[in-house]
């Protein structure tokens, strides 16, 4: 018997997990776990398994990869706050942070693949940006699972792992994020091949809330603010259903934060929607979205189909948070980059500077108060102490097609490389 059951946020009707990705019932909504735990206790298993009271699992794989939390004292002072702590989601040995992909996107990428033991034996198709691929990648490349992987072509080079990715296809598409993810869906109508599922898989959203987990058990309290950039709102979204349990746990206070979510000029299809009130993301909201895309600092935060306005999705979460959602510059993402490296001491990934760039444009702007309790989510990092201490294989792509490729082509390929894991 598992210690969770999936819960509908339209029809409110619960039900077993089978890997499920939406409401049997056929609503159109997010589904949210709910766990018999009501109270979380840190279990003796590795990594981001310590909470898996609150992940949807049964066992663990061997991981070091967990979020880690502490006080910041040079950035702090820098910006002149006095309650400021910082989640790092990277490599940082000397904190004991240990994603040796770089990013939190190992929290994610851990129990999904955990999720998915025994419940399938079909083959999971991701579509990525970069970081989430490179994420899945790793976990394939430690345990033997099967993944396969669409990213833009200009990602390729950021599919590396620590043991070579030997049962990972990697196809790589020219054109971004969105197009990746037209492909990997049209790849999941193939028989044998499913979804991992993005903002509607309660592994991936409850993975990444071990963040806000991990924030406030080292603080003793929930947060009166949690930052973090995003390019599909998923971790906004998973920093909420965290704190509704940490609220109903009873031990760390009673009160919401406040999401303070940011995009990275000049693609922000989700500010202009929030700004405007809207609960719909309008083209007009993407204008020249390719040019827009080729000018941020970060491109993994450019989603062009973001669960929004869906039911549970960054609409609403907004709401229920009294959240407000920003947009920095790609300038000012750089200069905010360096001074967490001078302060902090470790590379920040350039979503994570856009987060530190929001962090100081809301200060300047005198929306957080300087004695508030701030947990600023640094998503990944650690780049350039991995590269000097871990193996690095780069995953070479086993197909490189473009919008022209005929999809039967595409077909041929996989099937053939599915052959052996049928």
């Amino acid at each position: 018997m598992t210690g969770y059951v999936l819960k509908c946020l339209v029809c409110d009707r619960e039900f077993p997990d089978t890997y499920t990705l939406t409401c049997p019932y056929g609503c159109q909504g997010l589904i949210r776990t709910r766990y018999a735990a009501k109270q979380i206790i840190l279990r003796d298993e590795p990594g981001v398994f310590k909470y898996s009271d609150w992940l949807p699992v049964t066992g663990s794989i061997p991981t070091m990869a967990g979020p880690v939390c502490y006080k910041s004292k040079s950035l702090a002072y820098n910006l002149g706050l006095s309650d400021l702590w910082i989640v790092f989601s990277g490599y940082w040995p000397e904190k004991g942070a240990f994603a040796v992909s770089g990013s939190f996107k190992e929290f994610e990428a851990f129990p999904t693949m955990q999720r998915i033991a025994g419940k399938t034996k079909r083959v999971i198709l991701v579509s990525s940006a970069g970081n989430t691929g490179r994420a899945f990648a790793e976990v394939s490349a430690q345990t033997g699972q099967p993944v396969i992987i669409v990213v833009p072509e200009s990602a390729r080079d950021r599919i590396f792992t620590t043991t070579p990715a030997d049962d990972v296809m990697l196809i790589t598409i020219s054109g971004d994020y969105t197009d990746a993810i037209i492909l990997g869906n049209r790849i999941c109508s193939l028989p044998g091949v499913f979804p991992e599922g993005g903002a509607k898989n309660v592994a991936r959203r409850d993975g990444m809330g071990t963040v806000m987990l991990a924030g406030t058990l080292a603080m003793g309290t929930i947060p009166d603010w949690y930052l973090q950039a995003v390019g599909s709102g998923t971790g906004g979204i998973a920093a909420y259903e965290a704190s509704l349990r940490l609220i109903a746990d009873g031990r760390f206070g009673s009160k919401m934060p406040r999401l303070l979510l940011f995009q990275n000029e000049p693609f922000i299809p989700i500010a202009r929607a929030w700004q405007e009130g809207r609960r719909e993301i309008k083209d007009a909201d993407m204008p020249n979205a390719i040019n827009s895309i080729s000018q941020v600092y970060s491109e993994v935060l450019t989603n062009r189909e973001p669960p929004y306005g869906i039911t549970g999705g960054v609409y609403d979460t907004l709401m229920a948070t009294k959240g407000i959602m920003g947009s920095v510059s790609s300038k000012n993402a750089r200069e905010a980059g360096n001074l967490f490296y001078s302060c902090e001491g470790i590379d920040p990934d350039p979503a994570a500077a856009v987060c530190v760039a929001g962090l100081i444009q809301t200060l300047r702007s005198g929306i957080i108060n300087q004695d508030e309790k701030i947990l600023l989510n640094i998503t990944g990092g650690g780049y350039e102490m991995g590269e000097k201490e871990l193996p690095r294989y780069v995953k070479r792509p086993d197909m490189l097609v473009t919008k022209m490729t005929p999809f039967e082509e595409i077909v041929t390929a996989v099937q053939k490389w599915m052959k052996t894991y049928a």
